[in-house]
């Protein structure tokens, strides 16, 4: 009867996973640590309820499999020219400091070299899904903490993918050799180059026709990602590599979306699979030799990471609170590190201790880093006098004068509405100062002789060197409300009368502000459906105005940010 208990199996993990995923979610932590947790539970060390973990393994690899397809359809290569100097300077600075850390710590715990290099690096990547919900919901995704975690993460993710092409070649558990590194590289190379041409040339006019069904569609994509799967595992590669550039193939066609939609039905159903077979593997007796090693590495992911990017960023010029937050993002492994440690167990590489390591130091830290980065301001305040040596005090003390300043406008934050004000205020010929905690900002208005300091709206120390008791106006184009009030409170203490504009992003957050005695508070929502209503009233009455219009706008808007695409 194993065609039944195959089933039973499988009805088993399904039903138990959406158990635990409901907890999960309930705690407001991440599906995949339920399914772990799920794993766990029906595995030989509690239940042993799984019966035929060969099948069922078989079956998990589909789900990395569908994974790193649709990683590779929705990946998009012109983000590497858009990523921008700073994230990546700190993601490959992340990547290299972590990993050479990371391997003598691994050392130092008794593994041997390539095991220990698959440690290494499977620390090293963080959780783009995890990061981008949570700044998400937490509207940080704009902020320049949150544009720099997300381009760090993203360049994590293309060397994540760039690891996983390389060591899906070797075989053996030694480290290959310089000619077969070199034989390896070049397979990779042609294997790649291969998905791109028929990319560009095979698939756009094959699923130009199967696109007109919908069924088809389905089928032929998941066709094609077996069929170059089989062409990769010919070529001596892993098939979840040859789903993924089957993928990359299918990234410029005008159906990836609706395939990606189709498509990741199965992935989520298979993938969970995968973690429930990857928690039932971990060994509970063996928790107790792996318990030094396992309390280090998570240490040194929940606090070492935070630290390493904090003194990347402290070097590149930027503030210990930008540093700081950023540095609560990579405190986590990533489900590629999960992935990568799958692969160098099939390819014999790494044992079931270290897979059982890297599995218990990634739920450890993706429960634990989840409420930092939730409470990431929060921990902030209460560390930031203990953080100014994660500073450089020569950026924050700018040559800008501001002693002479007086009957000034003080604009905290240049950013998209930012932008939009200073540029008001000058045309008013009133002197102005501008406040960022962006360097790169910073030089460009100092290159243009605005006055500028680089600064949180929350460093005292700041609002004294912007004078902003003998102001005419301030202006805060910041959203966060704590940061709103303490501004709002810090100049009522000076007994400043200066009239302060503070911006909220939501009427519950604006009529907080007004209490804390806010003059007014900008409120991006409704000012945007107040200017289009009376535009579509100007419209109406004259239609043949939408043309100057478009132009004007259009003009504006490279006025305002073509320069600062080219800085």
């Amino acid at each position: 009867m194993p065609l039944e208990q195959l089933f039973l199996d499988i009805s088993l993990i399904v039903v138990v996973a959406t158990a635990f995923g409901l907890v999960a979610r309930l705690l407001k932590q991440p599906l995949i640590l339920g399914y772990v947790v799920a794993g766990v539970v029906l595995g030989p060390s509690v239940l042993g309820l799984i019966t035929q973990p060969e099948v069922i393994s078989a079956l998990s690899t589909f789900g990395i499999a569908f994974l790193l397809f649709l990683v590779g359809a929705e990946l998009d290569l012109g983000k590497l020219k858009v990523m921008g100097k700073p994230s990546l300077l700190l993601g490959i600075g992340q990547v290299v400091f972590t990993a050479v850390i990371g391997f003598a710590l691994a050392r130092f715990f008794g593994l041997n070299s390539v095991p220990a290099a698959y440690v290494a690096i499977a620390l090293t990547f963080s959780s783009t899904i995890i990061v981008v919900k949570l700044l998400s919901e937490h509207q940080a995704l704009e902020s320049l903490y949150g544009r720099l975690a997300i381009g760090m993460l993203l360049v994590q993710d293309f060397i994540a993918i760039f690891v996983l092409v390389l060591l899906s070649g070797f075989s053996g558990g030694q480290p290959p050799g310089t000619a077969e590194l070199t034989f390896i590289l070049l397979k990779g190379a042609g294997l790649i180059m291969l998905a791109l041409l028929a990319g560009r040339w095979l698939l756009p006019p094959l699923f130009m026709r199967l696109a007109r069904s919908s069924e088809l569609l389905l089928l032929s994509s998941i066709a094609w990602c077996f069929a170059f799967s089989l062409i990769a595992a010919l070529g001596g590669f892993s098939i979840e590599i040859g789903a993924f550039l089957a993928g990359l193939a299918l990234a410029r066609l005008p159906y990836h979306l609706e395939i990606v939609g189709r498509v990741r039905s199965l992935r989520d159903f298979f993938i969970t699979i995968f973690f429930v077979m990857l928690g039932s593997q971990l060994a509970i007796t063996a928790l107790a030799s792996l318990a030094p090693a396992f309390i280090t590495l998570s240490l040194f992911v929940l606090v070492g990471n935070p630290l390493i990017v904090m003194l990347i960023m402290k070097h590149m010029g930027y503030t210990k609170r930008t540093g700081f937050l950023v540095g609560l993002t990579v405190a986590q492994i990533s489900e590629f590190s999960l992935i990568l440690m799958h692969l160098g167990k099939n390819l014999g590489h790494v044992g079931s201790a270290e897979v059982s390591l890297v599995t218990l130091v990634g739920v450890t830290t993706i429960t634990l880093s989840s409420y930092l980065i939730t409470y990431g301001e929060t921990i902030y305040r209460k560390l930031a006098p203990y953080l100014t040596w994660f500073e450089r005090k020569q950026v924050t003390e700018r040559a800008t004068q501001t002693s002479e300043l007086s009957n000034h406008v003080v604009i905290f934050g240049c950013d998209r509405l930012g932008e939009r004000l200073m540029h008001a205020v000058r045309t008013l010929s009133w002197p102005l100062l501008v406040i960022d905690f962006d360097p790169e900002t910073v030089a460009r208005l100092n290159a243009q002789g605005i006055n500028c300091l680089y600064g949180d709206i929350n460093d005292l120390d700041i609002l004294e060197r912007g004078q902003l008791t003998r102001a005419r106006l301030v202006i805060s184009t910041v959203p966060d409300l704590k940061d709103n009030q303490l501004l709002l409170q810090d100049l009522a203490q000076r007994g400043a009368q200066v009239p302060v504009y503070v911006t909220a992003d939501t009427w519950q957050d604006t009529q907080a502000l007004y209490t804390a005695g806010a003059t007014y508070v900008i409120f991006p929502h409704y000012l945007s459906g107040e200017r289009m209503s009376d535009l579509l009233k100007e419209l109406t009455l004259n239609p043949h105005a939408i043309t100057s219009r478009r132009e004007q706008h259009l003009n504006d808007l490279k006025l305002h940010y073509a320069g600062r695409q080219k800085a």
